[in-house]
């Protein structure tokens, strides 16, 4: 059931389309092309024919954010890359991005990013090596791309496609435990001459010490949860208050995404699925099982262990009778035939999320990955799957050009 206001909204992009006048998303497209000139809310909401007060409401329901805070978030994400890509003076750069004043500019950037201009340019080029993706997700949330870093096109597309150009040493892959591919990263490494490297404690004693060797290394325990990994990180490369700003605009999105789950899916019960070979299972890990049933706080529709995955079968899924279900098909060619098999079975087709067109497909990537950037990847998706909606949406590159909060 939709809400009033939703409703409001919506009739007053109908009435757009019917009078010609400037909707809402186009404005917000001027705003990504007329960021460097002075625009006030009375020029925006002229545009739209509206009064300015219901503008700003109207504007901050559509898109969750206030239309300052949205510009704001679009000039420093210019600003962002000036800084790396230039050695223009700030007073240009502020220029550049529509401020005046490059003092008030410092302000609003320290605000936003956590650091000063100079602070930003000095730390994006200290050379940081990654010995997993999930440590990418950490430091990409920092403000900070990696110069050596695994990627893959398969397994890590989010990466590679964001950062292929920028991550000038790639590193291989490797599994949770060590295994002999990491000796080549060890070599890649000593070519790479990182000044500091960040891995996980799943390395093992003996690469944890070869990696010391290279350069200063932290260590990140995987027992921790991503708050506090992400601290551990930012104390280490002194970005304290990037970390902290992370993860105060991350809870300010749970409770945005938390307050449109509760009126589009209220008490229905969701599960995550993955179909691997032919085998059912009911989907988990600490990312999926954070982001589903605590910070969302959706309800499961049976006992689960969210942070493993469990067997099921058919007959007792139905038992469990989800309304809403995520599902993840591993992408070789016996999971996909199960797929297709499990999609022509009539107890599927019992199902009460399967009736009422409630099955999701997701992917590994973010929902397998355990970081700051994965976990809020993975709130945007499950907003928009459920209700259409992703305002917050994480783009595509989270350096230069941010993520808008």
């Amino acid at each position: 059931m939709r809400t009033e206001e939703e409703l409001k909204i919506e009739d007053y992009m109908l009435d757009s389309d019917r009078n010609g006048k400037t909707s809402l998303v186009e404005i917000k497209e001027y705003i990504d092309r007329h960021y460097n000139e002075a625009l006030s809310i009375s020029q925006l909401a002229q545009m739209a024919n509206i009064c300015p007060k219901y503008f700003v409401d109207l504007f901050k329901k559509t898109f969750g954010q206030t239309t300052i805070d949205y510009l704001t978030d679009v000039r420093i994400n210019h600003a962002k890359r000036h800084l790396v890509e230039s050695d223009d003076r700030l007073r240009d750069i502020a220029l550049k991005v529509g401020y005046k004043d490059e003092f008030y500019f410092s302000r609003k950037f320290k605000k936003k990013v956590g650091m000063s201009p100079t602070e930003y340019v000095r730390s994006s080029r200290q050379l940081i090596a990654a010995c997993s993706s999930s440590i990418i997700g950490q430091l990409v949330a920092l403000n900070v791309i990696p110069a050596a870093a695994p990627l893959d096109a398969k397994w890590t597309p989010y990466y590679y496609n964001a950062y292929n150009s920028e991550i000038k040493s790639r590193l291989k892959l490797t599994s949770p435990y060590p295994d002999s591919r990491f000796e080549e990263n060890i070599e890649q490494l000593f070519r790479a001459k990182p000044d500091v490297i960040i891995g996980m404690d799943h390395l093992g004693p003996d690469n944890i010490s070869k990696l010391k060797h290279i350069a200063p290394t932290l260590i990140v325990s995987s027992r921790a949860g991503w708050r506090d990994q992400l601290r551990t990180i930012a104390a280490f490369l002194s970005k304290e208050e990037q970390g902290a700003l992370w993860i105060e605009q991350y809870e300010q999105r749970v409770r945005y995404a938390r307050s449109q789950m509760r009126q589009v899916v209220g008490k229905e019960k969701v599960i995550a699925l993955r179909i691997y070979g032919s085998n059912l299972y009911i989907y988990g890990n600490r990312g999926l099982g954070e982001v589903l049933y605590q910070d969302l706080q959706l309800i499961a529709p049976c006992a689960l262990d969210a942070n493993h995955n469990q067997p099921i079968s058919l007959d007792d899924l139905l038992e469990c009778n989800p309304d809403r279900i995520l599902i993840a098909v591993c992408p070789e060619a016996a999971s996909r035939r199960s797929w297709l098999a499990l999609q022509y079975s009539a107890k599927w087709h019992k199902l009460r999320a399967v009736a009422q067109g409630g099955v999701y497909m997701i992917s590994s990537d973010p929902w397998f990955e355990y970081s700051a950037l994965a976990v809020t990847r993975m709130l945007d998706e499950a907003l928009l799957l459920f209700t259409g909606d992703s305002p917050n949406g994480v783009l595509d590159k989270s350096h230069g050009e941010s993520f808008a909060t």
